[in-house]
Parts: C-alpha cells; structure tokens; sequence
C-alpha cells in the first residue's frame, strides 16, 4: 500500500471497527481496516446471537461474516496485521504495526478486549490443557465430559448452557448466595431449567491440578471456608473483560482501568481519533452498542475530514489574506451584521478575502480558536492569526447598535 494516505483507518475488526467501515467506505472515503485475526473480534466467538435486532436466531461468526462483507461491498480494504505503535499528533497520523506502517488522516480505535484471567492456581499451567475462555472455540471438546464454568453475568450462564449440547454436566461456580446471579432474567430461566447445568452457590476457584490435563477442581465456600473437589476435564473463565490497549498508554487518554475516553461523538483526547466498542469507556459492552459506536464514529470522522480539509484549504494555505467571519444561520445577529464584516474586509485591503465559517457545521474550527460569541472575525495571514475582530466592532460597522439607539429614543 506504498505511501497511500488513508482517509480512515480502522485500528481491530471487531463488530465497533466493521460497522465504521461500512459507514465510512459508503461515505467515498478511502478506508483500511487493520485486524491481526478474524474480523468479528468477541462476537465472532459467541455462538448463539439473539439479541441483536433481526437476528432472533443464529450465530456470532454468522454475522461478523455479514458485516466484513458488507463492508468489503463499499470499497473498505482489510490487512491482517497487529498495530504495536501510533503517532495520532499532526495532520497525518501513522500506524506502525508489525509487517508495516500505514498513514490516515483520521483514525478510529477498536482493538476491543479480551478475557480477563483470575490468576489462579493452575490457571496459566493448564491454559490450552483444559482451560479455556472461548466455549464456541472449545466446547466439542467435551463431548460427553464433566465441564466447569466461573462466572455467572450473561457471557457466562449463556456460554454454560451452549456447553450443555456437548458435556453432560456443567459445574457453574457462583461466588452469591442460592437463586442469585448477575444474568439477566431471561437467560437465568433458561438456565434453572436446564438439567445438565449444576450451581455451586457461595463459592470461588482455588485450585485446577491434573496429570497433563485438567482433571479435578478444588473449590472454597466463602461463607463456611470448606474445601471441596469437583471431578472435571474443563474449566472455562467468563469473568470480564480487559481492554487492548497496552500500546495506547500516553497516545490517547485512558481510565483507571485502562478504557479508551471518548465522548458521545467518539472523540478521544487526539484531534481526529475515535475510539468505539469493547476498549471504550462506557455502560453496556454488546454488539448493538459497538455498531453504535461504530456508525457514530464514522459519520464524525467524515464531518472531521471534510471540516479540516475545506478550513485548510480555504483560509490556512490561502496564499492572500483571510478574514474568516464565524456566523450561523440560526444567529439572527450574525446574519444582520453581513454588512459589517463587508465593510471591514474593505478596510483591511483588497487583497484580504472573506470566507465564511458556519459555527453549527464547524464546531471544531470554532473551538480551536475560541470563538463563543458570534459574529466574530479572524484575520489571518499565511495560516497564523494576526487580528480577532469581535461581535461589538462588527455590529457597530454594520450600524446596528446605533439603529437600535434610535429606535429606543424615538
């Protein structure tokens, strides 16, 4: 892909990252989505989707096949590579990742999450050995053998119940008192009433020990402190999530815990860089959202190119003077005062152009040189600001203060 400078490019192909390119492809801008597996991320794992609208029935690879495609449809490109660095400053960012390093002009980060480990005894021995976090990856394995499962929010009861089609008993590991868990109710019914599935309430993991192969669990109920061992040939971790964002430490803001911050329009801290799904700072983590995310991140990404692209064409690389007059239509003042900016524009030289910048449609050009009070002017010469004219001086040139003294003494 030579020295090709990306319009978009799209950091992980999960669910958030595929629905940005189809949005953003289908806008005509040139987009490449980066993904170091599969595209589909999590969701890709997840054998039974139901709640995502339209599907009532079918499978996570199913879908992702369908939004990889469909994005393949409007022109985005993919490349099977993992990012390891990043500069986002400047107007051109670059990806540097393992095979090669890619340029946008904007950048949307979904490098997603992935299973969080517990750390216990015999976890890290036997991962591969029996251990899994992935039950539609490993789940035939088991084939009429005695699994356990740790966790109990929806990932984990939906993935116990998948487990029962092919074990013929799943251990569920409950660290809550009977008849609770963190599931939604829905998937708690299903659940009760399947026979094969076994809960062992006020409990927590302590041990997994085996000759080569996981064999037996030990087990500690946290309200009476009894040990007690369950024979079994699996055990399969759903106890949250840990975002993939080690390589954005001091690129982008992040949480305590690590998440991308965004806002509602998906901005991170960097200028042009958006950030959706799993390893954003946010409420509900599900492939509805991270489309969401990924819809909304695009459409922004657009606005942003076209923003920048006609601000910096128009008034920073103009090789004459630009006196940029900030107004909005809705602004009944600022469209009053067209008269004024005119005549300031006169004054100021015949060389001195007037480019008008619409607050509402260019938010970002409006805060990055602090204008809040519309209308305003800003005279610029070879890119830089030499002169802030403001709403008062352009008012009184268009003789607008003075119509409105007249008024009040007649």
């Amino acid at each position: 892909m030579g020295d090709t400078i990306w319009d978009v490019i799209i950091v992980g192909g999960g669910p958030a990252g595929l629905t940005a390119a189809i949005y953003a492809s289908r806008a005509r801008l040139s987009t490449l989505v980066i993904e170091k597996g599969r595209p589909g991320g999590q969701a890709a794992t997840t054998q039974e989707m139901e709640n995502f609208p339209g599907v009532i029935r079918g499978t996570g690879p199913e879908l992702m096949d369908r939004f990889a495609k469909h994005a393949r449809h409007f022109g985005s490109e993919f490349v099977r590579d993992e990012a390891i660095e990043m500069d986002l400053s400047g107007q051109n960012k670059t990806i540097i990742c393992k095979k090669a390093a890619y340029r946008a002009k904007s950048v949307i980060l979904s490098p997603g999450a992935e299973p969080r480990t517990l750390g216990v005894k015999g976890e890290r021995a036997f991962r591969g050995k029996g251990v899994s976090y992935c039950a539609t990856c490993d789940a035939d394995f088991y084939t009429d053998l005695d699994v356990v499962v740790v966790g109990n929010g929806d990932a984990a009861i939906e993935e116990a119940i998948y487990l029962t089609k092919f074990a013929e008993k799943v251990h569920v590991i409950v660290i809550h008192d009977e008849g609770i868990l963190d599931a939604t109710k829905v998937i708690q019914e299903r659940a009760f009433q399947n026979p094969k599935i076994n809960f062992v309430w006020n409990s927590v993991l302590e041990e997994i020990s085996g000759d080569g192969l996981v064999e037996e669990v030990l087990v500690r109920n946290i309200k009476t402190g009894e040990m007690s061992s369950i024979e079994a040939n699996g055990v399969f971790f759903f106890v949250g999530t840990v975002p993939k964002t080690g390589f954005l430490e001091g690129v982008v803001e992040l949480d305590s815990q690590g998440y991308i911050i965004a806002n509602d329009m998906m901005e991170t801290s960097q200028e042009g860089v958006y950030a959706v799904g799993d390893a954003r700072q946010k409420f509900l983590r599900q492939v509805i959202t991270a489309a969401a995310d990924g819809a909304i991140a695009a459409v922004a990404a657009e606005k942003y190119l076209q923003e920048t692209e006609s601000f910096r064409s128009q008034v920073l690389d103009a090789e004459k003077p630009v006196l940029a007059y900030f107004w909005a239509p809705q602004n009944e003042d600022s469209v009053k005062a067209m008269s004024g900016i005119e005549k300031i524009r006169a004054s100021l030289g015949t060389e001195v152009q007037l480019v008008k910048i619409d607050t509402y449609r260019n938010r970002r050009i409006a805060k990055m040189y602090k204008v809040s009070d519309i209308p305003t002017g800003v005279l610029f010469r070879a890119g830089e600001v030499v002169k802030i004219i403001d709403k008062q001086q352009i008012m009184a040139t268009a003789g607008i203060e003075r119509t409105a003294r007249a008024a009040a003494s007649s």
